[in-house]
């Protein structure tokens, strides 16, 4: 396989032999800077390109006595490129690399290419680092050695070592994928996770796999598929960030086998799951998750309180002053405004003070719901609409659906899904 190197070049000509010399690559792109455009003096391209002796065996020798890189090291013209890039402009730098970079790949597609960053100013170093990082097909290298002082490396003692960059290219790759929970994206963390190469360390491939099946978890969480996502979470339990072990207990009492608890906790996950869409702007969306809790309560409510069916209502349940209509079966069926009539005449307690109370200002925030697009209207719900129902739920409807569930054994409101991988 061609063996590529990408090599920084600055004021010693030592590191870059040394590098050289230990890898024997097939070509080498040097990273080098041009004239100085303040002072004149030559840049570091001349140790590549420079006629002659042209470079100092040592720093304090008087005149330069050896020749250029390409010729102590038996390069022909053919197995190298020179670069120029600014010496302390980091943009540039950053730029230059990435494009040298672009370059080699396209030129030589299945090469191994390996990056050393000793030479050339701190800049120039930490551009090409920042470039090579962004690829893992790129292996990170420098030359070191045993050193008096800070200053350099002891010449003769100078070998080459792969610089350790997994762990930094691992949370750079996963990055993006931290900034999707933020958003609740879940999903599209767990399609981004499953792109990345696994790490080779054996610890970081733990952490690779514990954030891609939990993003995987919380993926089928947010689709209602409770009982996937307790599935997918418990093997983890031991090792799970502490941040989210609450989240398991949730996750059984949403999996519950009684069904009056099970039910309740459900409730209260599809009004998180209504905040969430929100809070990415999808309104629309919220709204639908809403009209469906208001309902869903009622039928809750009627189920749990008085063997009431809305879908199939015995002719003996329906009061005289409520008008039911019947499906083709001729079953008697209550929609959402029907169901809270029939929670009003059939039980006792919060929820039925609460339609007492709050039966106009349910039927105002219904009229939203049957305006948007999702429903029988064409109009999208903007962020004005959603902000009046959110603060009426949050006023009125959470403090009875919490009231009610308290019976079931729902003692607190549970917590909202994660936005936050640590």
């Amino acid at each position: 396989m061609t063996q590529i190197l990408i090599v920084t070049v600055g004021g010693s000509h030592q590191p870059i032999v040394s590098a050289i010399n230990d890898l024997r690559p097939d070509y080498v792109v040097f990273i080098c800077t041009d004239k100085d455009p303040a002072t004149g003096r030559a840049g570091s391209v001349s140790q590549i390109d420079g006629k002659g002796s042209c470079i100092k065996a040592h720093p304090a020798d008087e005149k330069p006595s050896l020749p250029n890189i390409p010729a102590q090291t038996g390069l022909s013209t053919e197995q190298f490129q020179t670069v120029l890039t600014l010496s302390d402009d980091l943009d540039r730098i950053y730029l230059d690399c990435n494009q040298a970079i672009d370059s080699i790949l396209l030129r030589f597609p299945v090469a191994k290419i390996a990056a050393d960053f000793t030479g050339g100013t701190k800049s120039m170093s930490a551009g090409l680092i920042m470039a090579a990082l962004e690829r893992p097909e790129i292996d990170l290298q420098l030359v070191t050695g045993s050193r008096a002082d800070l200053i350099k490396v002891q010449d003769g003692s100078q070998f080459t070592a792969q610089a350790n960059s997994e762990q930094i290219r691992f949370q750079r790759l996963i990055a993006p994928y931290r900034q999707a929970w933020n958003r609740y994206a879940y999903s599209e963390a767990e399609a981004g996770l499953k792109s990345i190469k696994p790490p080779n360390n054996t610890e970081l491939r733990g952490q690779y796999t514990r954030f891609r099946e939990l993003s995987r978890a919380f993926a089928e969480w947010d689709n209602f598929n409770h009982s996937q996502a307790l599935q997918i979470m418990q093997p983890f339990a031991p090792n799970m960030p502490d941040t989210l072990k609450n989240y398991l207990s949730i996750a059984l009492r949403l999996s519950d086998n009684n069904p009056a608890k099970r039910d309740a906790a459900r409730l209260f996950d599809l009004y998180l799951n209504a905040q969430r869409r929100a809070s990415q702007g999808r309104y629309d969306d919220a709204i639908a998750r809403v009209y469906r809790l208001i309902e869903w309560t009622a039928q809750w409510l009627l189920k749990n309180k008085a063997d009431i069916d809305t879908g199939n209502v015995k002719p003996e349940q329906i009061p005289s002053t409520l008008n039911l209509t019947q499906n083709r079966e001729g079953q008697w069926q209550a929609g959402l405004f029907n169901a809270w009539q029939l929670v009003k005449l059939k039980t006792e307690g919060a929820a039925a003070r609460f339609i007492t109370e709050q039966e106009k200002n349910l039927l105002n925030h219904i009229k939203v719901r049957n305006g948007s697009i999702l429903a029988h209207g064409f109009a999208p719900i903007q962020a004005a609409d959603w902000q009046p129902i959110h603060a009426w739920l949050e006023q009125h409807f959470i403090p009875m659906l919490l009231d009610e569930a308290f019976q079931v054994g729902i003692k607190q409101m549970p917590e909202q899904l994660p936005n936050e991988y640590n």
